[in-house]
């Protein structure tokens, strides 16, 4: 029986070493969707004759796949075409179709992806039928990573059950986050509040801390209007952003009062404790209490994750917390990516610092990072670090 070939970019043969600027048309469209939560991102191109003849990107959970939208858009001109895909099509049936039977039902004369589906329902399982079907798959392992990086949080939530860790923080250049007061707004800038919008419309929960909660009263919705999106983008991801994320507050003795902002948008609201959901006296109707596993006086932070992704579905999620929580996510290594604004502001020793860890005594304790991004906000900074 016929197998998948795997092959590097620098094994290709003349005929076909164009196959790369293909994929990376298609992981490029991948990157269209904001929000596919608890699906992957995923970007198909249809190529005959070296010509792209049709294209197309998963939406939103529920929507066509990226290969059912590339087939519609290409017609008949689909019939032995080439299709080159981010990720393995799927070869089971959920709320759409396996788009294995659609592309074998398309006629395309053979499939070209980048990455393996990490789902245990499909998992080399649409590549095999491809195959018994007589598409030949080849698969370029040298976009395996890139597949990989436009959806994170899908692989992170398959191959190890929890989703993809973003913690964001704001800070003055001297590390600051607020005044002894705790007066704290804006230290950041207009664009880089913007900034935050995005990473929260691409999250399937925004996590915050009680403390943050009864100190900053925050809202922690995506305001569509501060995205500052092309009209043409927020059309296209019209659906994801009709919904809101999970807003997730961290509450180990049932502390959040009703009159919280959090509680009082649209939008449901997950509060996570350490006390049974029946000691709740007066619960808010949009709220969903529940008992974090694990002992202790603290909410299991891991154990939070995993409810996460196993009940709600969410492969990408934003800690937006204090000083306090977002270092209890770093110290646990929960942490995938730091992204943190600089203001060009000074606000001096007095001021509350960045992070609460302590304990280190030598620099070979440091928690050390790799910068992945550095650019300019209009006046601020933006860092993204990986721990290393």
């Amino acid at each position: 029986m016929k197998t998948m070939k795997k092959i590097r970019n620098d094994e290709l043969e003349p005929e076909i070493v164009d196959w790369p600027v293909y994929m990376r048309r298609a992981i490029d469209l991948a990157g269209n969707a904001i929000n596919t939560s608890s699906n992957p991102r995923v970007g198909c191109v249809l190529v005959t004759n070296q010509e792209i003849v049709g294209e197309g990107w998963h939406v939103a959970m529920g929507e066509d796949h990226a290969e059912v939208m590339a087939l519609k858009l290409a017609g008949d001109r689909a019939r032995s075409s080439i299709a080159f895909v981010s990720l393995e099509p799927c070869s089971h049936t959920g709320r759409t179709g396996p788009c294995s039977d659609a592309l074998i039902a398309a006629g395309v004369s053979q499939v070209v992806i980048a990455s393996i589906d990490p789902n245990p329902e499909v998992a080399g399982s649409g590549v095999a039928k491809l195959i018994e079907a007589g598409i030949p798959v080849t698969q370029l392992s040298d976009f395996d990573s890139l597949s990989r990086a436009v959806t994170p949080g899908y692989f992170k939530r398959r191959e190890q059950g929890i989703p993809y860790v973003r913690c964001k923080l704001a800070m003055s250049l001297d590390g600051r986050t607020a005044l002894a007061n705790g007066e704290s707004k804006w230290i950041s800038g207009r664009e880089s509040r913007s900034d935050v919008q995005r990473l929260r419309a691409a999250s399937g929960a925004v996590i915050t801390g009680i403390g943050t909660v009864l100190a900053d009263d925050p809202s922690l919705n995506v305001r569509i209007g501060d995205l500052k999106l092309a009209p043409e983008e927020i059309a296209r991801n019209e659906l994801s952003l009709s919904k809101q994320p999970l807003r997730v507050i961290l509450d180990s003795q049932l502390r959040t009062p009703g009159t919280a902002k959090i509680l009082n948008l649209p939008g449901e609201v997950k509060i996570f404790s350490i006390q049974p959901p029946d000691a709740v006296k007066n619960p808010a109707p949009n709220v969903e209490y529940l008992q974090a596993a694990g002992g202790g006086k603290r909410v299991s932070l891991h154990s939070m994750l995993e409810s996460l992704a196993s009940d709600f579905g969410c492969t990408e999620v934003l800690v937006e917390a204090g000083a306090t929580l977002s270092a209890a996510f770093i110290q646990a290594g929960l942490v995938d990516e730091l992204i943190i604004y600089i203001a060009p502001k000074l606000l001096g020793s007095d001021a509350r610092s960045l992070l609460n860890i302590a304990g280190i005594e030598s620099m070979s304790d440091s928690l050390d990072f790799e910068i992945t991004d550095l650019r300019q906000i209009d006046r601020d900074i933006r860092v993204v670090l990986k721990p290393i």
